[in-house]
Formats: C-alpha cells, sequence, structure tokens
C-alpha cells in the first residue's frame, strides 16, 4: 500500500512559541493521510491495518469501540471498491482526515457508478455493506455519503466524532 500522506506526523517540539490555543495551533494527531492501494482482495486487509495503526501512531483519542466501528467500516468500502469497481478504477485511495473533535475516513474509486445503502434483504448473502456502514455511522453520531470526483469517479466517505476513550 503507498502512502502518499499529507500528514506531517508528530508536530516538532521546540521552535516558536505558539501565540496561545485556538485553530491555528492544531493537536498532534491532526492531519491528512492518503493511502493508495490496487484494487485487489489483497488490500483489503493492508487497508485497515494502515488505518489502525495511523490511529495508534498519531495518537488519535478514540474510544475502542469507535476503532473498531471504523476498522468495519473499512473493509466494506475497500471491498465494495475492490469487487465492483476494480474493472474501471485499478487503483483505490483510502483518506484519513483528523480533526480536533472528528475523524473522516473516505475511499476513492474511479468508476462512475454510485451505489446506494441496500434494504436489507435476509434471503441474500451480501449486498448490505453499505447499510452496515451508514448504521455504524449512525450510531456513533456521525454521518455518510456517497459524491462524485471530479475526474468522473466516486468518493464514499464518513465522518464520525471524537471522543476520548473513557477510562474504566
Amino acid at each position: 500500500m503507498d502512502d502518499d500522506g499529507r500528514g506531517s506526523g508528530r508536530r516538532p517540539e521546540g521552535g516558536a512559541a505558539p501565540l496561545g490555543p485556538g485553530p491555528a495551533d492544531p493537536l498532534p494527531y491532526e492531519g491528512v493521510w492518503r493511502f493508495t492501494a490496487p484494487a485487489v482482495e489483497a488490500s483489503v486487509p493492508q487497508a485497515r491495518h494502515a488505518v489502525r495503526d495511523l490511529l495508534l501512531r498519531q495518537g488519535v483519542p478514540v474510544s475502542d469501540d469507535l476503532v473498531q466501528g471504523l476498522l468495519l467500516i473499512v473493509s466494506e468500502l475497500v471491498t465494495n471498491a475492490v469487487k465492483h469497481a476494480a474493472v474501471l478504477s485499478p487503483t483505490i485511495a483510502v483518506e484519513v482526515a483528523v480533526g480536533a473533535q472528528w475523524l473522516r475516513l473516505s475511499v476513492e474509486d474511479n468508476h462512475p457508478y454510485r451505489p446506494t445503502a441496500l434494504e436489507t434483504d435476509h434471503g441474500r448473502t451480501g449486498g448490505r455493506g453499505l447499510l452496515l456502514v451508514r448504521e455504524i455511522t449512525r450510531e456513533a453520531g456521525g454521518v455518510c455519503e456517497v459524491e462524485y470526483t471530479a475526474s468522473g469517479g466516486k468518493v464514499i466517505w464518513a465522518a464520525l466524532p471524537l471522543e476520548p476513550a473513557r477510562l474504566p
């Protein structure tokens, strides 16, 4: 998985003294990171591990429950891109954007088809990935959406609020 990250990693210690807290002073875990990978099945666990490792490395204050939900979202979205978009999109991109109080995960491909969350059909064994993504996102208090890209592809994203992990 290629890391085309725009995240700067941990902020360096020292340097000029900040003028005070505020929007101009990002927290150590804030940033945007983008990973690209081939649209093949092996990219699903690679994307999941890359996102998990990024959250740990950056020290993002996220609860275990939210991490598990987020990793399931990554798996579902990357699986969908691999299964349904690989013909027209041999490469997919996973982007993680972290703000002070939110986390946004997106998966982008170059296929123009815009999927919709399917209703539950107990007779089917598949086709419920986006429904699951919507439910996980909703339960976490977030939002998710499918949008077209300027190049004619699509990006599916989920934004989740960050809540510091609760201590027992």
